[in-house]
């Protein structure tokens, strides 16, 4: 049976539902498309903040280091500065200790029965270290008098330790401004014993200076020995 074509109420019809339809479509895909744009601009967003949180983190971080080592920096800047300064008063309260010493020698060269003692036993010394026919002793020019007593005393002792003579002559070369005492110098004039007071107080100076640390400002706990 032929179909009969469609009135105009029809046709009307026909194409108010296919509006409708195609509204439900586009309004459907509209609704997906804002679901889907919603999701997307929301991952994005979670990772622009995302990346911006770390950058501060990464920013305070940065800022937090910088203080600490500023920190660090300062107090081991005020450390330094108040143990050189410790170290500077140890330094002075050592050498006014050494310039006591100094002062307690110069008053033996001024006492002339312990000083002809003290040259008569270091001569002696040097005597018995070089053990050498001839002897030159270097003294200062105010101690020649002295030092010859001194020596003429030693160089009898010297033969009565080791039953040989010594012959020496002295050369008043030493300067006034030392403390005193003698050098020794062999024959051939390549040994040189120092028996001056000077260097008598520096070697006790530099052995001693450990223990006398010790004693004064107690045991160094960075240092396990002393030497």
């Amino acid at each position: 049976m032929a179909s009969r074509p469609l009135n105009d109420d029809e046709v009307l019809s026909e194409m108010n539902k296919m509006v409708a339809f195609i509204k439900q479509e586009a309004l459907e895909k509209s609704r997906e498309i804002k679901v889907k744009a919603d999701e997307e601009f929301a991952i994005e967003k979670a990772k622009l903040v995302k990346q911006e949180q770390q950058a501060i983190d990464a920013q305070y971080e940065k800022k937090l280091k910088g203080a600490e080592v500023a920190q660090k920096i300062a107090q081991s800047t005020l450390t330094n500065k108040s143990r050189l300064k410790l170290l500077h008063r140890r330094e002075e309260h050592l050498q006014d200790l050494f310039s006591i010493s100094r002062s307690s020698i110069l008053a033996l060269a001024k006492d002339d029965g312990r000083y002809i003692q003290f040259l008569e036993g270091v001569i002696v010394q040097g005597f018995l270290q070089l053990m050498e026919s001839n002897v030159t002793l270097l003294s200062r020019k105010k101690d020649a008098r002295i030092v010859k007593q001194a020596a003429d005393a030693a160089a009898k002792a010297y033969n009565e330790f080791s039953g040989q003579e010594v012959q020496f002559e002295i050369e008043s070369s030493l300067s006034d401004e030392g403390a005193g005492g003698v050098k020794l110098i062999n024959g051939s004039r390549r040994i040189t014993i120092d028996n001056t007071l000077d260097e008598r107080l520096r070697l006790l100076e530099d052995r001693m200076l450990p223990e006398i640390r010790k004693d004064l400002f107690g045991a160094n706990e960075n240092r396990k020995f002393y030497t």
